[in-house]
């Protein structure tokens, strides 16, 4: 069997930029993105806490250390600068390679800052 999983979170990250004359995609800080294991051109979904709005793109890699999270292109029309917003990325994982996945959780601060960033927060429970 073959399951839906998270493997990556950013928690309440704040929008910094919203770009429409843009092909699309989001712009997420380097750092950010290496902290919770997401590639460059992988597919997330972006959570607007604001007005519930729910998008799927591409994250590209920002400038490190910069807080950037800009969401480009038609999702300009429903994310504003600073909204917040939560940041997961998924894949297909097999019941073995589940027994090994390492989900990473980035909290972060007002200018998207990590605050803590935690693995597995939950699995590590489950078997007992």
């Amino acid at each position: 069997m073959q399951r839906y999983m998270c493997k990556g979170k950013i928690h309440r990250a704040t929008v910094t930029e919203a770009h429409l004359d843009y092909p699309g995609s989001i712009t997420i800080d380097r750092e950010l993105m290496k902290a919770v294991d997401l590639l460059p051109y992988e597919i997330v979904q972006v959570t607007n806490l604001r007005n519930a709005t729910r998008w799927k793109t591409y994250a590209i890699p920002g400038e490190a250390h910069s807080g950037r999270i800009c969401l480009n292109g038609p999702p300009a029309h429903l994310f504003s600068r600073g909204d917040l917003v939560i940041i997961l990325s998924t894949g297909i994982f097999t019941e073995e390679e589940i027994r090994t996945l390492k989900t990473k959780v980035a909290y972060v601060d007002g200018e998207n800052k990590i605050t803590q960033l935690l693995e597995n927060p939950l699995m590590e429970s489950w078997e007992d």
